[in-house]
């Protein structure tokens, strides 16, 4: 995705591995999102395999560790991949019940927190463009999408897929909220904007807005 005014861009890669809530688990493929320029980027998720996502990052500075939600299948490998990198694990606090589940509660020896507190409305750079964080709870209480305005597109996790809005069947989700958080949030982006989903293949906006839920 670079353009005459940037050279960042979007890459992207595909990790397989499992996810479990509630005492269910499932297999499940997780997108790998990485933006940067040829220098340094930002990691979007964990998910499953740190050297899955090393192979996307290609050898650059890896300058933090956005996470859009704390479910397994998205942070299960944040720790080891701070460690590798030297990046810092940010994370809505919001989400701290989930990401207790998947590493250790106040109560656990081994238990290991992230680094920094993603609030909506925080914006940092990478590789000559801005990240935008908007806070769209619902699937999860502290989830989070990022907006890459010059990039023309939005990263969402598992808030909003093609085809509609993310699961609310589990525990910590609600899907009144996530619905009003999608058309508070998402769908006020302009219709062009690529959606970057945590499973599975992209979307727009318009398209979903147009789809209706």
């Amino acid at each position: 995705m670079a353009g005459d005014q940037t050279a960042a861009r979007v890459d992207h890669g595909v990790t397989s591995g499992t996810f479990s809530l509630d005492g269910e688990t499932f297999d499940v493929d997780n997108n790998v999102w990485v933006v940067g320029d040829e220098a340094e980027c930002v990691v979007i998720d964990a998910p499953h395999s740190v050297e899955g996502i090393l192979a996307v990052v290609g050898g650059r500075r890896v300058k933090a560790i956005v996470c859009t939600h704390a479910h397994d299948d998205h942070v299960r490998v944040a720790p080891e991949l701070r460690e590798r990198t030297g990046a810092p694990i940010l994370l809505h606090p919001d989400d701290r019940p989930l990401w207790e589940l998947v590493h250790g509660g106040p109560e656990d020896p081994e238990a290991t927190l992230w680094d920094v507190d993603l609030t909506d409305g925080q914006t940092f750079p990478i590789g000559g463009v801005t990240l935008q964080v908007l806070h769209t709870p619902g699937h999860s209480p502290g989830a989070v999408c990022l907006y890459a305005p010059e990039l023309g597109c939005v990263f969402t996790g598992d808030t909003l897929f093609h085809g509609g809005p993310g699961a609310t069947g589990r525990s910590y989700s609600d899907r009144p909220t996530l619905e009003s958080s999608i058309r508070a949030k998402l769908f006020m982006l302009p219709g062009a904007t690529v959606v970057h989903t945590g499973h599975g293949e992209d979307t727009t906006v318009e398209a979903e807005r147009d789809r209706g839920f």
